[in-house]
């Protein structure tokens, strides 16, 4: 009960104030439109996507997140277009968050081995709170527990806000880069008083390299990815190996947040991509979180074949 209350107060204080914070993934690529919105049309066909993690289970369940995205590319335009619906739940179900994206990306041809991708999103946000289940400090007595009635004034529990993203990315046959911005102009997401969501920033690097000479069908893939949000900060490193239609993956997370060691283990069928990671925590919530569990599920649809007018990214697939 009082790891449960604990974890109440601090996402109050959290979420009501001013220190927001975009929930994470760590199937980075199984979920490429929330790290960057210029990956929008990036593979030959259609493809829906569904991404699920549950962090710190240990701790009641605090944090739930869901996304569905699709997304294709549209050579009438030159890019891709791509819709994505993520849901958050923290503290059991104390701040929900729902919001529904729109993605346009571009792409130019530099040469014949590199291309350049820029993407825009507009997202619209709903931001609620469950106010029956708020627990304030003056509700608290030292020997009684939650006895009092509080005395704070929450003006609504429900915030409605637009959203605006963008990013870029550069790729070759062999690598890629790219940087995104997210919440350009930091929108308002308090109920008591003013709560500018801070800009996220992402910068992310990567290979997929042969791994030998005569194993075709076998490649790592070293990456990188670095991201800032207000005062938080999270250095990614990590390494792929894919051997036929298996993947195994590790990522080092570190940061003045979060600490963990990702496992990966991807299966990429004819249409379909399934993913399971676990990340163990290394930090001091060590022992108490039971990490955190992610599912991935991917589909492309059967398209017809036809001259690509584009050059499609060559990354990892979780």
């Amino acid at each position: 009960m009082k790891k449960g209350l604990v974890i109440v107060i601090t996402l109050v204080f959290i979420c009501l104030k001013n220190y927001g914070q975009d929930p994470i993934f760590s199937q980075f690529y199984a979920n490429r439109l929330y790290l960057n919105p210029a990956f929008a049309g990036t593979a030959n066909c259609p493809r829906f996507t569904l991404n699920y993690r549950n962090q710190w289970p240990g701790i009641d369940n605090s944090f739930i997140t869901s996304s569905a995205s699709f997304d294709k590319q549209v050579d009438a335009i030159n890019g891709g277009l791509g819709v994505q619906v993520l849901t958050d739940r923290a503290g059991e179900g104390v701040l929900n968050t729902t919001q529904a994206s729109f993605i346009y990306s571009y792409q130019v041809k530099i040469n014949r081995k590199f291309s350049l991708r820029a993407g825009f999103q507009a997202t619209a946000v709903q931001k609620s709170i469950n106010i029956n289940n708020l627990r304030f400090g003056d509700m608290i007595d030292a020997r009684r527990g939650v006895v009092y009635q509080t005395q704070e004034q929450i003006n609504s529990d429900n915030n409605i806000y637009p959203d605006f993203s963008f990013g870029m990315m550069g790729f070759s046959e062999k690598f890629y880069f790219g940087a995104a911005v997210y919440h350009l102009t930091q929108p308002d997401e308090g109920f008591i008083d003013v709560a500018i969501l801070p800009r996220r920033y992402t910068l992310h690097f990567g290979a997929v390299l042969p791994w030998g000479i005569r194993n075709e069908d076998m490649s790592w893939s070293p990456n990188v990815i670095y991201q800032i949000q207000g005062v938080a900060t999270e250095m990614n490193i990590g390494s792929y190996i894919k051997k036929g239609p298996i993947s195994l993956g590790t990522w080092y997370r570190s940061g003045n947040n979060r600490d963990a060691i990702v496992s990966i283990l991807g299966l990429k069928l004819d249409r379909y991509n399934i993913g399971y990671s676990y990340d163990f925590t290394i930090s001091q919530l060590n022992g108490q979180t039971g990490g955190s569990h992610e599912i991935s599920l991917s589909y492309r649809l059967p398209c017809r074949p036809k001259k690509v007018r584009f050059e499609t990214i060559n990354c990892p697939s979780f």
